[in-house]
Formats: structure tokens, sequence, C-alpha cells
């Protein structure tokens, strides 16, 4: 029976006073840091194969004499490891408060890029290195910047083999600046150039602006972000949720619009802030009417701030009004509000029948298209409707409407209700198969949130596919 090799680990621990042989050229470490990982062990690395011999490491690439000491060592029964075996038990032994004063004291830039490269650092450590790189902001299209960059999006997003092009993508680190949750790689971030990036062939947003408005940022990575004095990052940093109530009101008091109109839609604004914003300018206003939370004492504020009707028919479409709200807004007279009130999935029943019966066609057209409107009252539009193609339509996006209805519109061959029929996601598969033929729909289908979840039950078949 043969013997077992043993572990690099375990062979290093039981070899003082031996000698390792490295075939091929080192990567990621360099001669001295080796030598100084083996000297813990008392193992003193060396290049040819001779007495006191107890293992090799070989990278993946030698050449025709190191092929040969191979063999050679290999005919011996010597123990042979992949470099990258040795790499990562010396990665996994690294003390990392040391490697790093290190690294501070000499600046050794580097070695600071070498390390980056290597898979085998913790991403704690990896963040750490990060901070301490220094880009060439002088330089266009430096190859060190380039590597540093692509080691932190290979490490980061999940990169398929057909998709390498992504890594040489700057918008590729827009989307890790977006879907990062480690506060300490999105502070390591900032220390990037400010990168800027055309969303969508439109929007320009940079990198700090990018970063500033994602939800997992520290206290410490908002201070940086106030530190750049850009207005831009100060707008996107008052519409996260995250940033205390001592930031909102430092943002607030720069008097800014566009900085106001995002603190309207921040719903952790506490009451002073609510009601300074109501005396603002009319877009934070109408903002803040839909998206803030809204009980008895803030409607009692919006009450008597004196904005116009049509203003305050913005009310009727926020998804987070108090119950007993709700009840005084129904009972009010101003028909825009009850057409948004007919539109907001939530509102109670009871209030969506009581629109119902107060009448109106923009009342019903909104109750048509509203999927928590009760089965009755739809059928009752349906009925109602004849032959009005608008309503019909407004009925063909409701994914409560009975099937019966949805299939009965469907059979009207009409544009217009196919085109709310294609955005609705309870519409049997076999009639969204007819209406997928039809390339005018193609906006209207890409809403459609059966055809969304199919699609991705497809590409995620594919992929287990491609495991396989």
């Amino acid at each position: 029976m043969m013997n077992e090799k043993p572990t690099l680990k375990s062979l290093l621990e039981t070899s003082a006073g031996k000698k390792l042989l490295l075939l091929g050229k080192e990567q990621i470490f360099t001669q001295k840091e080796i030598a100084r990982f083996l000297k813990r062990f008392k193992v003193t690395p060396v290049k040819y194969l001779e007495e006191g011999v107890v293992g090799v490491i070989e990278n993946h690439r030698l050449n025709p004499v190191e092929e040969d000491i191979s063999n050679e060592a290999y005919e011996q029964k010597l123990p042979i490891y992949k470099l990258s075996v040795f790499e990562q038990l010396l990665s996994e032994e690294i003390d990392d408060d040391a490697l790093l004063m290190a690294i501070k004291l000499g600046n050794d830039q580097e070695r600071i890029v070498r390390l980056l490269g290597n898979e085998h650092l913790s991403n704690a450590l990896f963040v750490r290195l990060l901070k301490l790189y220094t880009f060439h902001t002088e330089e266009e299209d430096n190859r060190q910047d380039r590597d540093v960059i692509m080691f932190t999006l290979r490490r980061y997003i999940d990169i398929k083999p057909n998709e390498e092009d992504l890594l040489y993508s700057y918008l590729t680190l827009r989307r890790l600046a977006t879907e990062a949750t480690d506060p300490e790689l999105l502070k390591a971030l900032l220390y990037f150039p400010n990168f800027e990036f055309l969303i969508r062939g439109r929007e320009k947003v940079t990198l700090q602006k990018t970063i500033a408005r994602n939800p997992f940022i520290d206290e410490e990575t908002v201070r940086k972000l106030l530190a750049t004095r850009k207005v831009a990052v100060a707008r996107a940093l008052a519409g996260n949720s995250v940033i205390s109530n001592e930031v909102q009101k430092y943002l607030l008091s720069q008097d800014d619009e566009a900085i106001d109109m995002a603190l309207a839609v921040n719903n952790t604004i506490d009451k002073t802030i609510f009601d300074a914003l109501l005396t603002r300018g009319n877009e934070a206003v109408s903002l803040l009417l839909i998206h803030q939370p809204i009980d008895a004492s803030r409607f009692e504020k919006v009450r008597k701030s004196g904005i116009d009707a049509e203003q305050y028919a913005l009310l009727g479409a926020n998804e987070m009004l108090d119950t007993d709200v709700i009840e005084s807004l129904a009972a009010m007279e101003n028909k825009a509000l009850w057409q948004m009130l007919a539109g907001n999935k939530t509102i109670p029943v009871q209030v969506l029948a009581s629109l119902y019966e107060k009448g109106g066609r923009e009342v019903y057209l909104a109750l048509a298209k509203n999927p928590a409107v009760p089965e009755a009252i739809l059928e009752s539009l349906y009925e109602r409707a004849a032959d009005d193609t608008e309503m019909l339509a407004a009925l063909a996006h409701n994914p409560s409407l009975p099937e019966a209805k949805l299939r009965a519109l469907f059979e009207r061959d009409n544009f217009e209700i196919n085109r709310g029929l294609a955005t609705n996601a309870a519409l049997p598969p076999e009639l969204l198969d007819v209406l997928k033929i039809d390339t005018r729909l193609q906006n209207e289908l890409a809403q459609n949130e059966q055809l969304a979840k199919s699609y991705e039950a497809v590409l995620k078949q594919n992929k287990a596919m491609m495991n396989v």
C-alpha cells in the first residue's frame, strides 16, 4: 500500500532543518517573502534537487531543465505540490496587521498590487490593502490602476467565462458600487478616481454619487462624501435612508431645490424636516405628499399648509396613509383626489366601494386598473363598458379581472385592449404567447411580471445545464 501524501502544512511542520525545492517562477509572493515564511518552520528553499529536500513546489509552467528535475523528484517519490497550494497556505498564515504595517512603512505599491491579485486573501485584508493603493490620477490609462480595478471586480462580481469583457468596463465598477453590502468596501471605493458613467445614454453619474446612494454606507463614509463638497453628491445622500437626522438637517440648511426633493422621498425624515419641506418649492411638496408616511398629525399640517386642490390630490396616490387619513380624504369633495385614491392599491375595499358609488368616469378608469378592487366591482365596470375601448383597455391591465373576462377581451382583437393585456401577469399563457408575436407590444410585454419570471426560469435552467 502506497504511503498517503501529507498535507503541505504537516510536511513543513515536521521538516525542521530540511529543504523545500521550488521549481518554476514564483507568482504572488517574492523569493524573499517565501524564504521568510519557510523560516518559521526552519525549512530552506532551494532551486535544485539536493540532499535534504523533503518536498517539491511546482509552477504549472516549467522550462525543460526544471521538467527534468521534476521527473527525478517524482522517481525519488518526493511529495509534489502545486504552487497555488503553497500560495494558499502562505496566504492563510499572513499576519494582517504586520503585513499592513510593513507596507505602510515602505509605501510598497508594487507589493500591494501583487497582493490584491491574490484570490486567497480574505475580503477584509483585501479591502484594507485596497485603501493603501494610490491611483495614478495624472495618467489617463495606467496598467497598475487597470489591474487593481479588475482584481476588485473579479473578486466581488460574478463574472461568467463568456463575460470577461465586463472586467474592462467601468460600468461594472458602478454596478459594484450599487450592489455592494460591505461598508468597508464602499469606503475603499472612495479612494478610486471619481469615474463618470453615462447611464442609458443620458444621465451622467459619478462613482461618488453612486456610493452616496448605497444604503450600506456607514457614518464615516457619509462624512467623507460630505467633505467632497459636491452638490451632486449631497443630493444623492439626501435621498439615502441611512443618513442620520443630523446630516438630514445639515442638507436641508443648504437651501438647494434638488436636495429638498431628495429629502422629500426619504421616509426617515422627522417632524421638523417634514414641516420645513412643506414650505419649500412645489416639486418638493408634491414628492412629500406622495412618498412620506402620513398620520393624523402630518395630515393636519398638510391641511393647514394652504396648498391648492390639485396638489392636495396627490395624497391619494400615497401608499403609506393611516386608515383615519384615508377615510378623511375619501369624504372630501375633490374629484381629482377620488381618482388618485381609486388607483391606490393600498386603499381598503370599503373605501374603494364608496368611491365606486360616487361615480365619475376618471374614478371608474382608475378603479378598472386597480388590482385591489373587488371582483364584483370589476364585473360591473366590464358590463357598464360595453364597447368603451378606453375602459376595456384599463380593465385589461387588471390581474384581478376574472379569466373569462380576460379571454373575452382577447377575442375582441383590439390593439389598445391588447396593450393592456400584454402587461397583465394573470393572462393565460397561451394568450400571452400569441401577443408575444406582435412586435408593437414589446414595451408592454417588458412590464409583464409573468413573462419576466419565465425568462428568469429559462436563464436559471440554462445556467444549471452549463454547470452540469
